[in-house]
């Protein structure tokens, strides 16, 4: 088989796989009409019964990274930084705001997703942070996994062997904490934040081929260019 249709292969199989798993459980819930598993249920119970007023507070605050500004802030830094260093700006700001873009297209697939399973939420009884919309998938998961995962690969591929897995480590660290904490607060149910992770993992495994491929277009530079002259 040739390299570069194994290759392909490869990175179909990345994209098939969570795709597929994304869908068989999307169609599950479907299924049940929304009503949780017994896995949701012995889950969520447990989170509700085990909340001190301290850890809700700290996850509370852990959730809140999860939404807003900073997952467009870290998908950004993922952009400049992914760059070899020395270079303009323009190509900095052009491979940071493709990914922004990676992130804010991932948030509407992942809200057409939502709408059309209309999963509904726990009882707003047992919620200890306020939440909105249809449960399936999670947002603040699929949002923090997809930022972490353009953190993750721009610091394997700019950072030194030790640092970007480091780096790579710390962020999923920090998305699946993300995931864990919407289950905690007790809204959501664990199988929402699991879609949220299948959903990201396969829209990173799409995205960051092409990702890869603009930072390798934008890094050639056309000979007697003004960014020649930069590097030199």
């Amino acid at each position: 088989m040739a390299p570069r249709t194994a290759t392909a292969l490869r990175r179909a199989f990345a994209v098939a796989l969570p795709a597929a798993a994304f869908a068989l459980l999307a169609l599950a819930v479907t299924a049940r009409s929304g009503h949780p598993f017994p896995v949701d249920r012995a889950l969520h119970d447990w989170a509700v019964a085990h909340r001190p007023a301290a850890a809700t507070t700290l996850v509370r605050l852990l959730t809140a990274t999860g939404t807003g500004a900073v997952p467009y802030l870290l998908a950004l830094a993922a952009g400049w930084t992914v760059c070899r260093p020395g270079s303009p700006a323009r190509r900095r700001t052009t491979v940071a705001v493709a990914c922004a873009a990676v992130l804010a297209l991932g948030q509407l697939v992942r809200t057409a997703v939502m709408e059309a399973v209309a999963r509904p939420r726990p009882a707003a009884a047992d919620w200890a942070a306020a939440a909105g919309g249809h449960a399936f998938p999670s947002g603040h998961t699929t949002t923090s996994a997809i930022a972490a995962g353009l953190l993750a690969w721009a610091a394997v591929r700019a950072g030194g062997r030790t640092t970007g897995r480091v780096v790579a480590v710390l962020c999923g660290c920090w998305a699946a904490a993300v995931g864990a904490s919407r289950v905690y607060l007790g809204v959501h149910w664990p199988t929402d934040v699991l879609g949220g992770w299948l959903l990201a993992v396969a829209w990173l495994a799409a995205s960051l081929p092409l990702l890869t491929a603009l930072v390798e277009r934008e890094s050639v530079v056309p000979p007697g260019s003004d960014d020649e002259s930069v590097q030199r």
